[in-house]
């Protein structure tokens, strides 16, 4: 009965770490989807800010 128990949440413990990946990934996607460049509609790159190249 222990081992039973034992496995029970053993298995409970990996369908957990699962879900919390998948759900982690799926956020993930989201978030880079949403902060992705616009690609450029007229062909053209966008001008860089002045003082862009000096840090």
């Amino acid at each position: 009965m222990k081992k039973l128990l034992a496995l029970a949440v053993i298995a409970g413990g990996v369908l957990f770490v699962v879900k919390r990946n998948k759900a982690a990934k799926a956020e993930a996607d989201l978030w880079r989807e949403a902060t992705a460049p616009v690609p450029s509609t007229n062909g053209t790159t966008p001008a860089k800010p002045a003082g862009a190249s000096h840090n």
